[in-house]
């Protein structure tokens, strides 16, 4: 059985998604074979909420240039994560 926290890797801090937390919608960047029953207990397990619903998208790595040369960002997962209406916020993305 894996850790909680080998499979929440860190969270995506971005416009988009700090617009989303006062909704109670929290994205993380989550490991690459993990499913949403373990996303669920690990956000569960790390930050004491209760979790409604978890979406999961696949996000492919975007091709970068320097100069001539050509390379590709690593893909990786990511997992929006709901919680309940009784549950209470998580502290982490309310004190940025």
């Amino acid at each position: 059985m894996r850790s909680a926290y080998d499979v929440i890797l860190k969270p995506v801090i971005s416009e988009r998604s700090m617009d989303q937390a006062p909704g109670k919608k929290y994205t993380f960047k989550v490991a690459v074979d993990a499913n949403k029953t373990e996303v669920k207990h690990a956000v569960e397990e790390i930050f004491d909420v209760e979790v409604k619903k978890v979406n999961i998208m696949n996000v492919n790595g975007k091709l970068k240039r320097m100069g001539r040369n050509v390379g590709r960002t690593p893909a990786y997962k990511k997992a929006i994560v709901t919680l309940t209406d009784a549950s209470k916020e998580i502290e982490f993305f309310s004190s940025l």
